[in-house]
C-alpha cells in the first residue's frame, strides 16, 4: 500500500486535523462575540457549518491517532469512500459559509448606513478568515485521501 502525507492513518492527518478543529472553533468563537450574528442567515450558516467540522474532523483525529498507535492501517475501500465524501461535502459547504460570510461583511462594510460597527465587523472577517483556512485543510485532507483511491483495490 503507497502511503501519501495526509491520508488517513498518517501523522499528517491527524495535524490537518486539529488544525480543521482549531480554525472551525475560531471561527465559530469570532462569530458568537458579536451579539447580533444571529440577525443575518449567511452568519448563522458559518456558525452552523462549522459546528458540523468540528466533531467531524475530531472524530477522523481520534480514529488517525487510533490508526497509528495501533499500527493497523485502515485501508478498506469502504471506509475511505465515506471519509473521502464527507470530507468533500463538508470542505464545499466550508467553502459556501466562508464566501457568503466575507461577502456579507464587505456588503456590511460598504453600506451607506453603518449595520457593523468597524470593531464587530473587523470580528465577523477574522471568523471568514478562519472558515477559509478550515476550508484549506479540509480540501488537503480530502485530496490527499482521493490521491490514495488507486491503490485500495490493488491490495
Amino acid at each position: 500500500m503507497k502511503s501519501v502525507q495526509g491520508s488517513l492513518g498518517t501523522t499528517a492527518s491527524i495535524a490537518l486535523r486539529f488544525g480543521q478543529v482549531i480554525f472551525s472553533s475560531s471561527s465559530i468563537v469570532f462569530m458568537s462575540l458579536g451579539v447580533g450574528f444571529y440577525s443575518y442567515t449567511a452568519f448563522c450558516f458559518s456558525v452552523t457549518i462549522m459546528g458540523l467540522a468540528i466533531p467531524w474532523s475530531f472524530t477522523l483525529a481520534i480514529l488517525d491517532g487510533y490508526s497509528i498507535l495501533a499500527k493497523f492501517p485502515v485501508h478498506q475501500s469502504g471506509i475511505f469512500m465515506v471519509i473521502i465524501t464527507g470530507d468533500l461535502v463538508l470542505s464545499f459547504l466550508t467553502l459556501a459559509a466562508a464566501s457568503s460570510t466575507a461577502s456579507l461583511v464587505d456588503l456590511l462594510l460598504k453600506a451607506d448606513v453603518s449595520f457593523c460597527p468597524p470593531r464587530l465587523c473587523s470580528r465577523y472577517q477574522i471568523s471568514a478568515a478562519m472558515a477559509f483556512l478550515s476550508w484549506f485543510l479540509l480540501l488537503l485532507s480530502s485530496l490527499s485521501n482521493i490521491w490514495l483511491l488507486p491503490w485500495l483495490d490493488a491490495d
